[in-house]
């Protein structure tokens, strides 16, 4: 296995290779005085700066006879090398063994970079699984098809029956799409767990301790326990570092009985798995652009309109009662009396007299009203195209920190979900902030360590704070701030090593025992779906379960022996992995797509397709290659 890249990304999925999967790894990396911090992966912690340290030294030499590492004892079998190169150039793929690898991962920061290493390796070698990380979703799509088709002319192969076996030559996956979901669903709820790739659906819930010792609802199956001590906020992190009291992922029906008598641990159901086409964003050429009635008048001129309504509607009553004509005649001489164009009421009754007086004093009012009225609407014209600002009396918002490649997926994310947001951008250059304009979404220029800048995003009233920006001290100190002004609020941090997060964690929770803290290493959320990919399978998604993550794969039963032959009871093996679903492939011709409470009895077939869940290890098992 070939990884390249530049960032947390490259180095976390080359330890997800090579500690979870076992296998030969080549990372090529930036030099030293380029390379950013590796971030620390996992239970290799004590052996991973070693190790690097080691390789680095001897990769200065090139040998590439002599390249493999042999693990220490007590590590993972897999062995990793590591070359040092600022691009990945013919010569570097060259002598990184890509004639001869199995799969190449391209995680580069840039997508131009990505792809240019694409077509480059392509060339090299026409059999190679590529795995591309790229932003940009619609020319992802077009540049699959492209090397996916130069593949199959330098092969002979159909490409068509190569993408639908499951061992796609290529794949394009997005860490921000990967990570966006969980993102966002942390911080709105904490409860709701939702993966949706390729129109597929699958949706989980978190439920607390229910105390009444039954399990839930028959047919829903378990996911996971959360923590016996979730409650306690000097608990360790919820981790696989955790111990027995620590999240259980896919457990058995006797351990979920078990843990509805306690009544200590809350669980994650699945509630659905269905095809989607998911809700649609706004699209068309007046979107952004016109801006809807409601906005372009504010709440207050609003309601002087309305009460000015009203006191000409009272005047017409008054009139019809004093003088007696009919109720239409007595509302066109009021407006009459109103807009100042009526004979004055010289020998009418008093009662007359004074109508008339009030109805030219409202007139005066009215004036002004309708000034600001068309002044407002033109505003508001002509700014639908210009950033929004947060509106008068937002309260129970989401405050979105930061507008890059992650933010600006978590912003479509919520707005797909109907969440009021709040942007906070320090720079004005972001490629977020045309997104956040499209979806009419309020934006707060300015940097958040000023003080200021979070009230004006109305973080008061706010109902969580997402910080997602690059820097983990913007995010640690927009959080404590923000911690300092409502010390109950929701707060989802992301961070970057994982030491650092489990310590800003720990800590959160023991200040703030009542307040809910999150914090998310993007590179840890999406590392198991490039893993995956590079082993053949693309991962559907991924949910968070406390620290640990959760796979969903789909997966054709023929050549697996955990699956082939057996029922969906047997081939359920605790604390691995679950069938959760059988994918029938008849959604297109509007019949059941996936039967998902299939019966213990079913007995798997060679040619069936399913839906499964796993944590990395356990796919790992029904992955992994024979050497």
């Amino acid at each position: 296995m070939v990884v390249c890249g530049d960032d947390g990304l490259a180095h976390r999925l080359a330890a997800e290779l090579r500690g979870v999967y076992e296998e030969q790894v080549t990372l090529v990396v930036p030099p030293a005085e380029r390379m950013v911090r590796p971030p620390v992966v996992g239970r290799a912690r004590a052996v991973s700066a070693a190790l690097l340290d080691r390789v680095v030294s001897a990769a200065v030499n090139r040998a590439a006879g002599n390249g493999t590492t042999s693990p220490a004892p007590g590590e993972p079998a897999g062995g990793q090398r590591v070359l040092e190169a600022v691009e990945a150039t013919e010569a570097v793929l060259a002598e990184a063994g890509v004639e001869r690898a199995a799969a190449l991962a391209l995680v580069y920061d840039d997508d131009e970079t990505n792809i240019r290493a694409a077509l480059t390796a392509r060339r090299l070698n026409p059999r190679l699984r590529l795995v591309l990380r790229l932003y940009n979703r619609r020319l992802g799509q077009h540049i699959e098809e492209l090397l996916d088709q130069a593949a199959a002319l330098a092969t002979g192969d159909d490409p068509d029956v190569s993408r639908t076996s499951g061992d796609a030559s290529t794949t394009v996956l997005s860490d921000a799409d990967t990570a966006a979901p969980a993102l966002a669903a942390t911080a709105v709820v904490g409860t709701s767990k939702v993966v949706q790739t390729d129109g597929l659906l699958l949706r989980a819930v978190e439920r607390p301790p229910s105390g009444t010792g039954e399990p839930g609802a028959p047919g829903r199956p378990t996911l996971a326990l959360l923590s016996a001590n979730g409650g306690d906020p000097a608990f360790a992190d919820g981790s696989e570092t955790s111990g027995e009291h620590g999240p259980l992922l896919l457990p058995d029906a006797e351990t979920v009985r078990e843990a509805a008598a306690s009544g200590r641990r809350g669980s994650v159901v699945l509630e659905q798995v269905a095809y989607s086409a998911g809700p649609a964003l706004p699209a068309g050429r007046g979107v952004g652009v016109m801006a809807p009635f409601a906005s372009l008048f504010s709440r207050r001129l609003r309601w002087s309109l309305a009460g000015l309504v009203g006191c000409v509607f009272a005047l017409a009553v008054a009139l019809w009662v004093v003088t007696g004509v009919h109720p239409l005649g007595a509302l066109y001489l009021t407006l009459l009396d109103l807009f100042a164009i009526n004979d004055p009421a010289v020998g009418a009754t008093t009662g007359r007299q004074v109508l008339q007086l009030l109805s030219g004093l409202v007139g005066l009012l009215l004036l002004p009203v309708l000034l600001a009225a068309v002044l407002e609407a033109l505003g508001t014209f002509r700014g639908a195209g210009a950033l929004r600002r947060p509106p008068r009396g937002l309260g129970g918002h989401v405050v979105l920190l930061g507008l890059g490649k992650i933010g600006t997926r978590v912003l479509i994310r919520l707005r797909e979900l109907n969440i009021p947001v709040v942007c906070v951008e320090a720079g004005p250059e972001a490629r977020g902030l045309a997104v956040a304009r499209r979806l009419r979404a309020p934006v707060v220029l300015g940097d958040v360590t000023q003080e200021g800048v979070l009230e004006a995003a109305k973080i008061h009233r706010a109902h969580a704070l997402l910080a997602v920006t690059s820097s983990d001290t913007t995010n640690l100190e927009a959080a404590l701030y923000a911690r300092s002004l409502r010390p109950d609020l929701r707060v989802v941090l992301r961070l970057y090593d994982d030491d650092f997060a489990t310590a800003v964690y720990r800590t959160l929770r023991a200040a703030h025992p009542q307040a809910l803290t999150r914090s998310r290493s993007v590179s840890h959320l999406s590392a198991p779906s490039f893993a995956g990919a590079m082993m053949g399978r693309q991962i559907l998604g991924a949910i968070p379960v406390e620290r640990r993550v959760l796979l969903f794969a789909a997966l054709e039963v023929a050549g697996y022996a955990q699956l082939e032959g057996r029922t969906a009871g047997e081939a359920f093996r605790a604390g691995y992995w679950r069938v959760l679903a059988l994918d029938t492939g008849r959604e297109r011709q509007g019949g059941p797509g996936l039967v998902w409470d299939l019966p213990d009895e079913y007995v798997l077939r060679g040619s069936d397709r399913v839906v499964l869940a796993a944590i990395r290890r356990g796919l790992a098992e029904l992955l992994r290659r024979r050497r």
